[in-house]
């Protein structure tokens, strides 16, 4: 059994029933993908190609890309530059390169579409886990966006899949201890620049399988129209690291599987999110909005059963799942956006929920 350790993360605004009144509002979403948009059929003929004298058992793996889900990714490079050696240093100067391009995009979005001026952003949070630079890329944003010298950086890094969410649950308690500071979230993940082409494990060809690259930029204040943001939990697994995560070889980050994540979701979820609703206040079943990490179709699948929930719940983390693949911590805030976009505004609760590395289980309360 696994044990675990929570974190209660909730705001300190003036409180009634448990949650945060006035809480930070989510301003804008602004979203970015690199050029290459690729069939997960044609990706899946390159890597039996690619693999078909290394992996005895190819044939009996091969239908992940099927079962996946998954219609069309959108990758950094194009498909033939995958078949090729690469160092780290290589792929990780491409990651500083496109990843840099993509974050400016979506936050530009953001930012235009918040008609929030960048001389107004007080902070930026920049979650990350697919490359390395130091001094992180938050610092050459601030001035290819032109905001102040003065903006507060905080990069956060590792958190994987789980990143979109607690990012986002970091962001807002910035927003809220600091009411007159703007607050700008990017989330930018390159998971396509880790596959290894040397790797024949299973873990490497269901990476291959999903994972995709995208960045997303959130817009948050204590004033303006949007969801708002009432609170947010976290937990941590006690000796679970090698659930999920990288290991460090000499060509990069080479990812690593080693549990059954659906599992872990059917017999644990469902409990965190009464312990989560209870110490919020919030009664589950007053929860309409349920906005989920894509991180499988198996997984969301795992998320609903686990919930009791009909698969229409998770309609939109179905669908980002289908046209953008696995994007690590950006998916979580392109299914939150498509909620925005496809339906209305009614005053109900909702909840964000995601995995990642640790193993960790991140949920934030909104409501909209």
């Amino acid at each position: 059994m696994l044990g675990n350790k929570h974190i209660l993360l909730q705001f300190s605004n003036t409180m009634k029933d448990g949650v945060s009144m006035g809480g930070p509002r989510i301003r804008s979403i602004g979203l970015a993908v690199p050029p290459y948009a690729l069939r997960q059929d044609d990706i899946k003929v390159f890597a039996a190609a690619l693999f078909q004298k290394k992996m005895d058992n190819l044939a009996r793996l091969l239908p992940v890309f099927d079962n996946a889900c998954i219609a069309v990714r959108h990758l950094a490079q194009p498909l033939e530059w995958y078949a090729e050696p690469h160092t780290f240093a290589e792929t990780n100067q491409l990651y500083e390169k496109i990843g840099l391009e993509l974050a400016e995009e979506a936050s530009r979005q953001a930012l235009e579409q918040a008609e929030i001026a960048c001389e107004d952003i007080g902070a930026i949070i920049f979650v990350s886990s697919t490359g390395i630079a130091t001094p992180s890329l938050d610092a050459k944003l601030i001035q290819r966006l032109g905001l102040s010298a003065h903006t507060i950086r905080i990069p956060i890094w590792g958190l994987g899949c789980a990143g979109g969410v607690a990012g986002l649950a970091r962001a807002a308690e910035m927003a809220a201890v600091s009411p007159g500071r703007t607050v700008l979230m990017v989330a930018m993940e390159l998971c396509s620049l880790t596959f290894q082409r040397n790797d024949f494990s299973k873990s490497n060809l269901v990476g291959a399988g999903i994972f995709a690259d995208g960045a997303a930029a959130v817009v948050l204040s204590m004033d303006g129209d949007g969801p708002e943001v009432l609170g947010s939990q976290t937990t941590l697994f006690a000796d679970t690291e090698d659930v999920m995560g990288w290991d460090v070889v000499e060509t990069g980050l080479k990812v690593r599987f080693s549990r059954d994540i659906p599992s872990i979701v059917r017999r644990y979820l469902s409990d965190l999110l009464n312990q989560a609703c209870e110490r919020w206040g919030v009664a589950r079943a007053d929860i309409r909005h349920y906005v989920a990490h894509p991180g499988g179709a198996k997984v969301i699948d795992a998320y609903a059963e686990s919930l009791g929930l009909s698969p229409e719940t998770f309609a939109s983390a179905y669908n980002i799942l289908e046209n953008y693949g696995n994007m690590s911590s950006a998916s979580v805030l392109f299914v939150l956006q498509r909620l925005l976009m496809t339906g209305s505004p009614s005053g109900d609760y909702g909840v964000m929920l995601a995995l990642g590395p640790g193993f960790s289980s991140d949920q934030v309360l909104f409501r909209w």
